[in-house]
């Protein structure tokens, strides 16, 4: 691109605020920033600067979250115990054939233990293991607080020398970027992004809410969500997570700008205020991510295609929604389910975390659109 990131951002935000104006009683949205281009190449960087049973049938996953685990006490971290050479042997020595996945902390593996236990091992890298003991030091402490069917759950950690891993559970789907992608072969159907999105709006309520303390996550993605083999939705990846403000009555906590372009507050980033509603606002870019397939940003497209959150929006305002549908998709999509959900999507990203709703309201809104959706027949 020939424009710089700070550029198309402020060049984007101005678009959109006169878009929304224009349509204000229609949605209080907006978007954006700039990008992550791929899976493998999607870094979380630094600017300036969490388990239930899943009823097999989405009839029966809870309207809203309601009811939660109480988070668990601080014993349950080291339920695996491990030493390097133990890490060593279930990791084949941290064979390339068993890595999963790779960000700015380091390097995840598959791995199985003596007993057969399946975990995956996120392993820091060690040259910037100074650098990433914050980062460690910040997602045990979090991850430990937590316990909910939607966040991917710790088991242990190594902190030792200038080796630090996580020991989180395994799960065996791989990435929802990857399904988006097709890497694994099959396209997901409306029915099963519909019911990933309620399943990510679920985990960051319990996050915002009703966890122990208030966390904002601050790198929601779709590489970050992971997914099992019923296709339910983990947030993952607590490496950039923050405890909330609101025991100080603070309604924000002052900190460096970090998470991964593209998904970022452009409020946040400019006053460096983190607050639940930047989640929110990442959640949005997410789920116009998961009805249209598309990245943030898409550098191969033409100039007006290139952020989708605004080509996005463009579409909608013109009512072509059906446009913006994943051509992977065969199926029919009902226009009017389809078009709340971009709805609620774009006013999770208005450019002020005032327009935002909060994410208990987002996964209630979404399972009245998933009620409508099964009431009309899935699709017309």
């Amino acid at each position: 691109m020939n424009m710089g990131a700070p550029g198309l951002l402020l060049l984007c935000c101005s678009f959109l605020c006169c878009c929304f104006r224009s349509r204000k009683k229609e949605t209080d949205d907006a978007v954006l920033v700039k990008e992550s281009d791929s899976l493998e190449h999607a870094s979380s960087v630094e600017m300036n600067s969490v388990n239930g049973r899943i009823p097999g049938s989405p009839l029966r996953v809870p309207a809203s979250p309601g009811r939660f685990s109480m988070s668990p006490k601080l014993d349950r971290v080291g339920s695996v115990h491990l030493t390097m050479n133990q890490v060593a042997r279930a990791t084949q020595n941290f064979s390339p054939s068993l890595k999963l996945g790779e960000g700015g902390f380091g390097t995840v593996y598959k791995a199985q233990l003596q007993d057969g236990q399946m975990v995956a091992i996120k392993r820091a890298n060690k040259e910037h293991s100074e650098a990433l003991r914050s980062e460690f030091k910040s997602e045990i402490e979090l991850l430990a607080k937590i316990e909910h069917r939607n966040l991917v759950k710790l088991l242990g950690y190594v902190d030792k020398g200038n080796e630090r891993l996580i020991i989180t559970e395994y799960v065996p789907n791989g990435t929802l970027r990857e399904h988006l992608d097709g890497v694994h072969g099959t396209c997901l159907d409306f029915s099963q992004r519909l019911e990933i999105s309620i399943d990510i709006a679920h985990g960051l309520t319990y996050l915002h809410l009703y966890a122990e303390k208030q966390i904002i996550h601050r790198d929601v993605k779709s590489s970050n969500i992971l997914l099992t083999e019923r296709m339910r939705a983990k947030v993952a990846d607590f490496g950039f997570a923050r405890l909330g403000d609101n025991d100080s009555g603070n309604t924000h906590v002052l900190t460096k700008v970090k998470g991964t372009i593209g998904y970022l507050d452009p409020e946040y980033m400019r006053t460096f205020k983190l607050t639940p509603k930047s989640d929110v606002y990442s959640f949005g870019v997410l789920l116009i991510e998961i009805l249209t397939g598309r990245r943030p940003v898409e550098k191969r497209r033409d100039p007006d295609e290139k952020v989708t959150i605004r080509w996005a929006f463009g579409k909608y305002n013109k009512g072509e929604m059906l446009d913006l549908v994943d051509p992977q998709m065969k199926e029919a999509v009902d226009k009017k389910i389809f078009k709340k959900m971009l709805k609620l999507a774009f006013e999770c990203a208005a450019p002020t975390r005032a327009d935002r709703p909060d994410m208990k309201l987002v996964g209630e809104r979404l399972w009245a659109i998933r009620m409508k959706y099964i009431k009309n027949g899935r699709s017309e």
